[in-house]
């Protein structure tokens, strides 16, 4: 394996498809090991941004506009980070040898895409999960929450950090349901999920990770939601060896059928030893920043190393956990505060992501903290992010 200088001949280079917090740790990764970075979102200063070599601003949801820019770029490696591109010019790009996306053209097209992952899992590999039904209309919506039963989760196919998630509990609240699905999620008029609620003991984030040496699995990540979306999460979640050999071999199954290289985000319900599978993303997923603390390797360097062929090595350190760091209402320019009291909790860090605007529950940080224990460990990390103040730019 040979990796070039940034901003020569010889460069090695890497361009990112969403240029969020999770892109930002990537490129950071990168850029330790000298490759070039170009970062692509819809929005301008988006946080990869502002660590590439360079960057662009264009509708991903364009399959021209991305095949220009990656013709424009000539990476080596394209690396999707958001659900809302057009995943047609994905396998455009792998087709004509334009550049390696990661993990795969096929494995993107059917992660990013609910309705994709759960056919595959459930339809063709048999993988237990919760009952499901899929929606394109009002009426089949209200046909499919009849058949499952109340209450029933509605998710957008098409959607991150719990975007246009409900959780419904009669027939009464469907046409409300249905307006945030269309509206919040990534892309509008999409199909949406309709999922039986599930009734577990614990979620997890299984970080497999496929490299020219075979699969890797960290600690599983416990995580804790509010609507839909992570506030925070724990390294490792403790659970029964019969339970973590069962996750493990079902995200085996589903990331050998996916291929490629790369880390993957593999979430699942636990209900003692039981396992269902929940969901699948094709890249560091936002509750494996936990890792920054708590693993030798986080998940970016892991992904990193198994994009360019280079050894993975996870190297579970200490029990670490995370917590995020939310918007409280709307502005440009957020300014915060008490970073000195944060950072004075012990075993302490803190990652605030840079993004340009803040929205009411936007995640705009995380706190990340080490302790003897879990528990020790989150309590830490709560503090960190409560004493965080955040106010608009004066």
């Amino acid at each position: 394996m040979q990796l070039g200088t940034p901003l020569s001949a010889s460069a090695t280079r890497l361009l990112l498809l969403g240029a969020g917090e999770l892109g930002k740790e990537l490129l950071i990764a990168a850029q330790r090991l000298g490759v070039e970075t170009i970062a692509v979102d819809r929005y301008a200063d988006a946080p990869a941004m502002q660590v590439a070599h360079r960057s662009h601003v264009l509708d991903m949801t364009d399959p021209e506009a991305i095949l220009a820019i990656v013709k424009h770029e000539r990476p080596h490696y394209v690396v999707p980070e958001i659900e809302a591109i057009a995943t047609s010019a994905l396998a455009e790009i792998e087709a004509k040898g334009l550049a390696t996306v990661v993990p795969s053209a096929r494995a993107v097209q059917l992660t990013m895409d609910r309705e994709g992952i759960r056919r595959l899992a459930a339809e063709e590999l048999g993988l237990p999960t919760s009952p499901y039904r899929f929606a394109g209309t009002l009426a089949e919506l209200e046909d499919a929450a009849a058949a499952l039963g109340f209450p029933c989760v509605i998710k957008p196919v098409m959607s991150s950090s719990g975007k246009g998630q409900s959780v419904v509990r009669g027939a009464a609240e469907l046409a409300l349901a249905w307006q945030e699905a269309q509206t919040a999620g990534r892309v509008g008029g999409q199909r949406i999920i309709v999922e039986g609620f599930v009734d577990f003991d614990f979620e997890i984030t299984l970080l497999t990770v496929r490299s020219a040496f075979g699969t890797t699995f960290c600690a599983p990540v416990g995580h804790r939601q509010e609507a839909g979306d992570y506030v925070e999460s724990w390294q490792p979640q403790p659970m029964s060896d019969t339970a973590l050999r069962e996750a493990e071999k079902m995200a085996q199954r589903v990331t050998d059928n996916l291929g490629g290289r790369g880390l993957y985000g593999v979430e699942f319900f636990v209900r003692g030893t039981e396992v269902i599978f929940s969901e699948l993303s094709p890249r560091p997923h936002d509750t494996g920043l936990v890792t920054l603390a708590s693993q030798r390797q986080s998940e970016f360097d892991l992904h990193l190393r198994a994009i360019l062929g280079l050894p993975v090595e996870p190297g579970f350190r200490r029990p670490a956990a995370s917590a995020v760091v939310r918007g409280k209402r709307l502005g440009w320019g957020p300014v915060y505060s008490g970073l000195e009291v944060a950072l004075a909790v012990p075993e302490s860090d803190l990652r605030l992501f840079g993004k340009p605007t803040a929205s009411k529950l936007r995640r705009l940080g995380v706190g990340i903290a080490c302790a003897d224990n879990v528990e020790e460990a989150r309590e830490r990390a709560r503090r960190i992010a409560a004493a965080v103040g955040i106010s608009p730019a004066p």
